[in-house]
């Protein structure tokens, strides 16, 4: 039985092709095992590998394995840290697809495989087929960084490139799916076109809703958490998924797709002296500029060709030598406060017709939140936690895009657009008698408000401790009677609390870990797990440092051997971290 083909005429984009060719092979495969088809044992493995910090590459690398097996491949999908190097020595198909974290950073799944793969003992690879898909964010200098340094490792290891690396912005799903359909027929080179067909379990009923298709959820509760004099605001918000069929575990990521603010639209359409009006082609639909504007489109952070674009008809010398120069930091201080609005006020000559403008924008993304319930506990419900962005600069305030937009905008009659990003590293330890230490600093507490709500549903044994802090204990103790009342119970074994501004000298929650170096120790020697979420480029960093400082110091280890512990404690998935 061949699987079906769509005839080359056929009118349909790449994208809708490959989609419908994974349809038919998916479809073609469930035909054959009804029939009675039986395990292919001699189908040609093809390796999977995925570096990722918020889930994106995992769910593109489930995608590349779906596609794989509907056309006679044997996928075999795992996290960069769940193999040694050597196994690449074994390998003979490779899709390596992993995101950029930070400043051209490798994701933390990732690190200890890169740090092995470009050491100078790596194997040679000469045997190796291999093709990177690599997912980015053009707004970052390093843009793709990780996934241009496997590529380039990779071919000089000696693997053979079948197809060139793709590197893909935020909107990634598109080039994604063309990537994956490119590469497969690479993959299945003489390879056997029989359909390998798995015996497993029948799969649970998926929900309609996801990524492509975000549940139009309500807004049950909007709390503020921070006392009315607080320097900050911070909301508890609680999102009914009643009725969608979706369901999350403590440690996941809520997605949430905003619209922009109606007063910011206006602002720049005025500051472009369009009328808002203007009837413009998005996605195959006739949408007004101001409707553009509002639901498909970055309107806060300018894209790095409209600032290119401003520089060259401003003529401004400023903006165009720091272009020029191309000092990062000189540059990203200039721009310290600024968005489009603010440039297109300080250059007020720059004019573009609506089309022009929309040409220079990226699409509108979700933004991903950690959860702060329990799915076990509010199985109808998801809590988040989320600090309000607002500022004042350039004399306007400002405010966050979907912060703002939750604060704000939404109302029981506004449908929030949400989906879930899983995050199955992220997660309270399977052994309910083992030790947990949480780091969470701010609203880095979310995943452990849920963590904690998940031990109490399965009334778990095991010890936990959370280190939070923030500002000030009279203004910024966000949660505080739920996680007294923790205390009360014995849920919570430890709490150490560090609000940086309540004494003269700045403590933080790296103070308290030092402080408590000895028993934080003792619980890892126990078996302990540690959690950090919040802040990632200095709070986590910080943290990493203590952590290093404390197992040295009370391990009695040398640097290297502290090194190595906390490098196996990453392999054991007992130091995990959920950063941004």
């Amino acid at each position: 039985m061949k699987t079906p083909q769509l005839p080359l005429d056929a009118p349909y984009s790449e994208t809708q092709r490959a989609w419908l060719g994974g349809f038919f092979a998916g479809l073609h495969t469930h035909l054959v095992q009804s029939a009675g088809s039986v395990n292919q044992t001699n189908a040609r493995v093809i390796n999977i590998l995925y570096g990722s910090q918020t889930g994106n590459a995992e769910s593109v690398a489930n995608d590349a394995a779906a596609i794989a097996k509907a056309h006679g491949l044997k996928p075999v999908v795992k996290g960069m840290d769940e193999i040694e190097v050597d196994a690449f020595t074994s390998f003979e198909y490779l899709l390596i697809i992993t995101s950029t974290y930070g400043e051209g950073e490798m994701p933390d799944n990732a690190q200890l495989l890169w740090d092995a793969i470009s050491a100078e003992s790596a194997p040679k690879l000469d045997k190796l087929k291999f093709s990177v898909l690599a997912l980015g964010d053009t707004s970052y200098d390093l843009f793709c960084k990780a996934g241009i340094d496997w590529d380039d490792r990779l071919a000089e290891l000696g693997a053979i490139r079948v197809l060139d690396r793709v590197d893909c912005d935020t909107a990634f799903e598109e080039p994604a799916e063309i990537w994956i359909k490119e590469v497969i027929p690479h993959m299945t080179d003489g390879a056997s076109s029989t359909v390998v067909v798995e015996s497993d379990s029948a799969t649970a009923e998926k929900s309609q809703y996801n990524r492509k298709n975000p549940f139009p959820a309500k807004l049950n509760v909007n709390r503020l958490l921070t006392a009315a004099s607080s320097s900050k605001e911070t909301r508890h918000y609680e999102i009914s998924i009643a009725g969608s069929g979706l369901s999350y575990e403590a440690g996941d990521a809520l997605c949430v797709v905003p619209t922009n603010c109606p007063q910011l639209v206006d602002d720049i359409i005025k500051a472009l002296a369009c009328n808002g009006d203007e009837i413009e082609p998005i996605n195959g639909e006739q949408l007004s500029f101001r409707d553009a504007l509002r639901t498909h489109f970055e309107i806060k952070l300018p894209s790095k060709e409209l600032l290119e674009e401003i520089a060259t008809r401003s003529g401004d010398q400023e903006l165009n030598g720091l272009l020029t120069a191309g000092d990062k930091e000189k540059l990203s201080s200039y721009l310290w406060g600024r968005d489009i609005l603010d440039l297109l006020l300080q250059f007020p000559a720059c004019e573009f017709a609506a089309a022009e403008f929309i040409a220079f924008l990226k699409p509108l993304q979700h933004r991903a939140y950690s959860i702060s319930s329990s799915g076990k506990k509010h199985p109808d419900t998801v809590h988040l936690t989320v600090a309000s962005v607002r500022y004042d600069s350039h004399g306007r305030q400002h405010k966050g895009v979907c912060s703002t937009f939750l604060a704000d905008l939404v109302s029981s009659d506004t449908p929030v657009r949400c989906f879930f990003t899983p995050n199955k590293v992220f997660r309270v330890p399977e052994d309910n008698s083992l030790p947990m230490i949480m780091v969470g600093p701010g609203t880095g507490i979310a995943p452990f408000r849920a963590f904690l709500q998940e031990r109490e549903t399965r009334k778990a044994s095991g010890k936990n401790w959370l280190f939070f802090g923030d500002r000030n204990a009279e203004t910024d103790f966000i949660y505080r009677d739920e996680i007294e009342a923790m205390q009360a119970s014995g849920l919570l074994s430890r709490l150490d609390l560090a609000f940086s501004r309540d004494q003269e000298e700045k403590i933080y929650v790296q103070d308290r870990m030092i402080e408590n170096g000895a028993e934080l120790f003792a619980w890892l020697e126990q078996g302990g797990y540690f959690f950090v979420c919040g802040d990632a480029y200095r709070m986590a960093k910080d943290v990493d440092k203590a952590l290093h400082e404390v197992i040295a110091t009370h391990g009695k280890l040398s640097e290297q051997q502290a090194i190595d512990y906390v490098n196996q404690l990453k392999k054991d998935k007992r130091y995990v971290r959920d950063v941004y």
